[in-house]
C-alpha cells in the first residue's frame, strides 16, 4: 500500500454521460476504429507472409502474423522440421482473412509450395545444405518432401555404404544437396551421400598416407563375397580374401564373418595408389602348426575331418589349419587302381597314422590302410596253393580277369583258365565288373603281391572223358555256328566245339554247307592238350565212296583169277569132247558168266 499514490480526479470528466452511455470522446467511433486498424499489419488473401510460432502442441502451431486474430495451422505441415518450437519464423500463406466463425486461416504447405521451385533452383545453383522429410519408399529410393516439392533420393545416393533397410529411413528429417532439376518436367533428385562424401574424401586420404604394410586396424563388415570379404577402414575399403579368413579351410565366408561386424585387420599388401588394399584376418592368431602337439610322431593315430577330396588322394583336417594328406596308395592294400572316392567323402571322420611328419614344411602324410595287417604277410597260411575261394570281379584285360579276393588281395584268373570247353574271345563273354566268381589259388608271387587264380580247375576236365568219345573216325551230329575264313566252327554234343576247313564243309552234291546246317561230321584230329578237334564231312561219303571202289576192284581181281584157272581145264576137255559134251560146256559158260555179273 506505501507504493499507492494519491491521483487526483479529472475535473472535467462528465459522470452523468458516462452513466448514461454516451461517448465520452470528441473522437467518434468509426475514427477510433480506424486508428486501431492503422495498428495492425495489411494483409491480403492468397499472400505469403512471415508469422511467429507463439504457441503449439502436437496437433496444432498457432501462428502470429500481426493481424487482429492468429492462425492456426496443422502440426502435420511441419513434420519435415522436427525442430520447430515457439518463436520461430516461419513463412504462411493467407487463404481467408476471416471464415465464419472470424478466424484467420493460414497454411505453412501453400506458402512452401509458392515459393519452393525457386528456392530449390537457388539451393542447386548455391550447393546450398537443405533439410527434407522422408515420406515414403518407391522404386530405386525415396520420396523427399523438401520445399513442399516432392523430390527423388535414390538408394545409391542414401550414404556411402550400400543400405539394406530401406524402411528405417521413412519418417526422418536429414540434409541434403541438390544434385539435378530437370525444369521442364517439374523433377527435383537430392542427395545426403553428397554431403559426407567430400568430409570422407578427406578421411580417406590421411588414412591412406598412413598406411604400412603389417599395421593392425579395426574395420567395418561392408560386403560378403564368395571370394573374400570387404572391411570399410574408415572411408577406404580393402579385401580379406578367403584364404585369409582362417588358418583351416573355409567353404563360405559368412562362416567367419558377418554384416556390419568390427573386427582388426592387419594390411598385407597395397597397389602403387594404394586403391588396393589386401588385408589378413588369420595372420592376427598363431599359426596352428607352432600350436601343434609337440610330441606327436611318424606311427601316431590321429583323426580328423575329410576337407578336401581328389582322385589320387584325401587332405584330413587334424586341427584347424592342420592338415594331411591320405595318398590313394595308403587307402588300401589292394594293388588295384582305384579313385580316393571310393574310400570316403568330405565331411567324414576318419583315423589314420602318421607315416611322416615335416614341422619345418608344415606338412603331413597319413595312411589308413596301416591300421589294418598286410594280408600278403601271410598269405600262403591264408590262401595257400589248391585252396578255393569266391572272389569279386574287378577289371577286364585281352588275356584275362582281374579279381580281389579280400581287401589288399588281388589275382589273375588267365581267359584259359576260364572254361575247359568254350572257346573265349574276351572275359567279357563269361562274365562282369562287379560280380562274384569261384576260384582256385593256382600260384602265388608274393614279390608281385599277385596271385594266379583258375576257375575250370574247380570243375574235372571233361577232355578225359571226350577222348573216348569223340575219337578218330566217330562220326557226331553237329551244327555249323560260325563261319570265318579259315573254316567254320561246330557245335557237337556235350557243349564241345570242332573246327572244319572248307573243303571238309563240301557236301555230296558239290555245294558248300552253309551256317545254321546241321550235318554229320567225321572226327579226323582230336588233341586233348590244346582242346582241339577237327571235323570233315566230305569225308563221310568220299571214304564210303573210297571203299565201294576198293571193294569192285577186289571182287574182280577175283574173277578175273577163277576164270584163269578153270580156262585150262575147258581145254583140255575139248580135245576128247563129244556132241554131248558141247552141251555141258554151254551151260558151265552160262553160269560163270552169271557169276561174274552178280559180283
Amino acid at each position: 500500500m506505501e507504493n499507492l499514490k494519491n491521483v487526483a480526479p479529472l475535473e472535467d470528466f462528465n459522470w452523468e454521460a458516462y452513466e448514461n452511455g454516451e461517448s465520452l470522446s470528441s473522437v467518434s467511433h468509426e475514427d477510433m476504429e480506424k486508428a486501431y486498424d492503422n495498428t495492425l499489419n495489411k494483409v491480403n488473401d492468397r499472400e505469403v507472409v512471415d508469422g511467429t510460432v507463439i504457441a503449439m502442441n502436437k496437433r496444432e502451431v498457432v501462428v502470429n502474423i500481426g493481424y487482429k486474430s492468429d492462425g492456426i495451422i496443422p502440426m502435420g505441415e511441419f513434420r519435415y522440421n522436427p525442430e520447430l518450437k515457439v518463436g520461430d519464423v516461419v513463412e504462411v500463406y493467407i487463404e481467408n482473412q476471416e471464415d465464419k466463425k472470424g478466424q484467420l486461416i493460414l497454411s505453412h504447405r501453400k506458402a512452401r509450395a509458392t515459393r519452393s521451385w525457386d528456392r530449390v533452383n537457388a539451393a542447386l545453383e548455391n550447393e546450398e545444405i537443405i533439410k527434407g522429410y522422408i515420406k515414403c519408399r518407391t522404386k530405386g529410393g525415396m520420396i523427399v518432401d523438401v520445399f513442399g516439392i516432392e523430390a527423388f533420393l535414390p538408394g545409391s545416393q542414401i550414404d556411402v555404404k550400400p543400405i539394406r533397410d530401406y524402411d528405417v529411413f521413412v519418417g526422418k528429417t536429414m540434409e541434403f544437396k541438390v544434385v539435378k532439376i530437370n525444369q521442364e518436367f517439374k523433377n527435383v533428385v537430392v542427395s545426403h551421400k553428397a554431403l559426407i562424401e567430400a568430409e570422407l574424401e578427406q578421411q580417406k586420404k590421411e588414412i591412406i598416407g598412413k598406411l604400412e604394410k603389417g599395421q593392425v586396424l579395426e574395420g567395418t563388415v561392408k560386403n560378403i563375397t564368395s571370394y573374400g570379404v570387404f572391411i570399410d577402414l574408415g572411408g577406404v575399403d580393402g579385401l580379406i580374401h578367403i584364404t585369409d579368413l582362417s588358418w583351416g579351410r573355409v567353404s563360405d565366408p559368412k562362416e567367419v564373418v558377418e554384416l556390419d561386424q568390427k573386427l582388426n585387420v592387419v594390411i598385407l599388401d597395397f597397389d602403387d595408389e594404394k586403391k588396393r588394399i589386401a588385408l589378413g584376418l588369420k595372420q592376427l592368431t598363431p599359426h596352428p602348426w607352432d600350436a601343434l602337439n609337440a610330441d606327436l610322431k611318424v606311427g601316431d593315430h590321429v583323426t580328423g575331418k575329410v576337407v578336401v577330396m581328389a582322385d589320387y588322394g584325401a587332405f584330413i583336417e587334424i586341427a584347424a589349419g592342420v592338415e594331411g594328406l591320405i595318398h590313394v596308395s595308403e587307402m588300401s592294400w589292394s594293388q588295384h587302381l582305384r579313385s580316393a572316392q571310393d574310400f570316403m567323402k568330405v565331411g567324414d571322420e576318419v583315423e589314420a597314422v602318421v607315416l611322416t611328419l615335416d614341422r619345418d614344411e608344415r606338412k603331413m602324410s597319413l595312411g589308413i590302410k596301416q591300421l589294418k595287417a598286410d594280408p600278403w604277410e601271410t598269405i600262403e597260411e591264408k590262401y595257400p596253393i589248391g585252396s578255393k575261394h569266391t572272389a569279386k570281379v574287378r577289371n577286364f584285360t585281352n588275356f584275362g580277369v582281374f579279381v580281389e579276393i579280400e581287401e589288399g588281395v588281388d589275382g589273375l584268373i588267365h581267359i584259359s583258365d576260364l572254361s575247359w570247353t568254350k572257346k573265349i574271345k574276351h572275359p567279357s563273354e563269361f562274365t562282369q565288373i562287379g560280380a562274384d566268381i569261384e576260384v582256385q589259388v593256382l600260384e602265388i608271387d608274393k614279390e608281385n603281391r599277385r596271385l594266379s587264380l583258375g576257375h575250370k580247375q574247380l570243375e574235372e576236365n571233361p577232355w578225359d572223358v571226350f577222348e573216348t568219345v569223340f575219337t578218330v573216325g566217330s562220326v557226331h551230329e553237329g551244327t555249323i555256328i560260325e563261319m570265318l575264313d579259315k573254316g567254320a566252327v561246330v557245335a557237337l554234343p556235350y557243349g564241345v566245339e570242332g573246327f572244319a576247313t572248307p573243303k571238309h564243309l563240301v557236301k555230296e552234291d558239290g555245294k558248300q554247307a552253309q551256317l545254321e546246317e546241321k550235318l554229320e561230321f567225321k572226327v579226323i584230329e582230336f588233341n586233348k592238350d590244346a582242346k582241339r578237334i577237327i571235323l570233315s564231312h566230305s569225308r563221310i561219303f568220299e571214304d564210303v565212296a573210297k571203299a565201294e571202289e576198293r571193294a569192285e576192284k577186289k571182287a574182280a581181281k577175283k574173277a578175273t583169277a577163277k576164270v584163269k584157272e578153270e580156262a585150262p581145264a575147258i581145254q583140255n576137255q575139248a580135245a576128247s569132247t563129244t556132241l554131248g559134251d558141247i552141251d555141258a560146256l554151254a551151260a558151265l559158260k552160262e553160269q560163270l558168266e552169271a557169276s561174274a555179273k552178280k559180283k
